[in-house]
């Protein structure tokens, strides 16, 4: 009845730029990889998280080695890369683990920049195409609305949150380090996603005159009335670039956008490539410097102060605590609730013996003894299983659902036919059950505490 997950992660913190790129993932490869992982008989459930800093995947799993083989063959097929690559060049993280190191990403507290809030955008929208798609159960679900809601409260509750960095304010600190100011500058824009949008707000207030650049004309045009810049149609790029001091690109294309005679030939004053793969050819940086990702990493981007990083990883520490804890109090629920039907059916087995043996009591007195019977049970055991979701939430390495199974005798095949809806939608009464003493003795010893339980 346990829950597993399993994390294979390829991050800047893991692989080279060179590798990261060729290990990033459009939505269209990654619904199609999560689909595959699906159907794995050792995974239940996949959720891939593709952005600039890494690509990941998570996976709700019955069999830890087996599913990890799975997952790195799958990465494998879908991006080209060898097997041995991968391996060579991931973390790998399981249960506790993987639930911590997500909410860490949720957090920015494992981006490139660290604090930075554009990772809670893409992990939502990594959620809901696998909720759309249906590779989303119940478990990674719980999982990553937990994520983030973490994420938002460190970047809400936390100085690391509030410092509002970005690789775009990075790849600005970059410029500015190299002598090169923009106040009265032009500056292109290319693309018009998340980054883009960032970027072209980010510059908004640094008094440069914007104008984006999109293949559908109608993005640039909308994001050019966010931010009081101008929109022009990729068909004039080269055009626009003859105009422009600065150019900033993430298309997120797959291929070269930029090549490095445009840079060469547009006489800019610098570029920015935030894109992954690369948008601007390398050559490029002979012509203007050039900041792109493989630069970033190789800068200190940390920017927080050791008081402020460790206020906030206290913080996921603590909500990563929580969520064991709850996850291990619902893994302890499907067995009380199998011990409370497994009662429910003594009492109606022993109701009904009664009824064969007194038949001379009348509706009034049968109904009493109806209720006073069923009162006993509910009342010797509702302590024991209250007290065993406490403990349940406890860090105590203890499997107190299986105590609790083994204290009561509670069948395995008994315990899937309570469970699981019957076709008129009422629970089944069950067919062998612990005698009548047998039950209210094992109960009154969970209530005194003389037994493992507590262990």
């Amino acid at each position: 009845m346990g829950v597993s997950i399993l994390v294979l992660s390829v991050s800047h913190k893991t692989a080279p730029v060179d590798l990261l790129s060729r290990a990033s993932m459009d939505a269209v490869t990654a619904a199609k990889l999560e689909s595959g992982l699906a159907e794995s008989e050792h995974i239940d459930e996949a959720v891939v998280l593709s952005t600039c800093n890494r690509t990941e995947v998570y996976a709700n799993v019955s069999r830890f080695h087996l599913s990890l083989e799975d997952i790195t063959s799958r990465i494998a097929e879908a991006t080209g890369l060898a097997a041995g690559t991968l391996q060579q060049h991931c973390a790998v993280f399981y249960d506790e683990a993987a639930i911590s190191h997500l909410f860490n990403v949720t957090s920015g507290l494992d981006s490139m920049v660290v604090g930075e809030n554009q990772i809670l955008g893409q992990v939502k929208t990594a959620l809901t195409r696998a909720q759309d798609s249906g590779t989303v159960g119940p478990q990674l679900n719980n999982l990553f609305q937990q994520g983030l809601r973490v994420g938002k409260r460190v970047q809400s509750d936390t100085e690391v949150g509030a410092a509002g960095q970005s690789l775009m304010t990075a790849a600005l600190d970059e410029l500015y380090q190299q002598g090169i100011r923009l106040v009265g500058q032009r500056v292109v824009i290319v693309g018009a996603g998340s980054m883009a949008a960032l970027s072209a707000h980010t510059l908004a207030g640094e008094g440069v005159d914007l104008i984006l650049v999109n293949r559908t004309f109608e993005k640039a045009a909308h994001l050019a009335r966010a931010v009081g810049g101008t929109a022009r149609p990729m068909s004039e790029l080269d055009a626009v670039l003859e105009e422009a001091d600065i150019l900033v690109t993430c298309t997120g294309a797959r291929g070269t956008v930029i090549t490095a005679d445009q840079v060469r030939d547009a006489a800019l004053s610098a570029v920015i490539d935030l894109a992954l793969p690369a948008d601007v050819e390398r050559d490029a940086a002979k012509y203007a410097p050039l900041i792109n990702l493989a630069l970033l990493m190789e800068r200190d981007t940390d920017h927080a102060t050791a008081s402020q990083l460790r206020d906030a990883q206290q913080l996921v520490g603590e909500e990563t605590r929580d969520f064991l804890a709850q996850r291990r109090a619902a893994q302890v629920k499907p067995t009380v609730v199998a011990l409370r039907a497994m009662a429910r059916d003594v009492v109606d087995s022993e109701l009904e013996r009664l009824s064969g043996l007194t038949p001379d009591l009348s509706d009034t007195e049968r109904a009493e003894v109806e209720k006073a019977v069923r009162r006993v049970v509910d009342k010797l055991l509702h302590q024991p299983t209250v007290r065993v979701q406490e403990y349940a939430r406890s860090e105590q390495e203890v499997d107190y659902a299986a105590a609790l199974r083994d204290l009561f005798a509670l069948d395995p095949e008994h315990m899937r036919a309570v469970l699981s809806p019957s076709p008129d939608g009422t629970p089944p009464r069950g067919a062998a059950v612990a005698a009548t003493a047998g039950v209210i003795a094992a109960a009154g010893s969970v209530a005194s505490g003389t037994n493992g339980v507590r262990a």
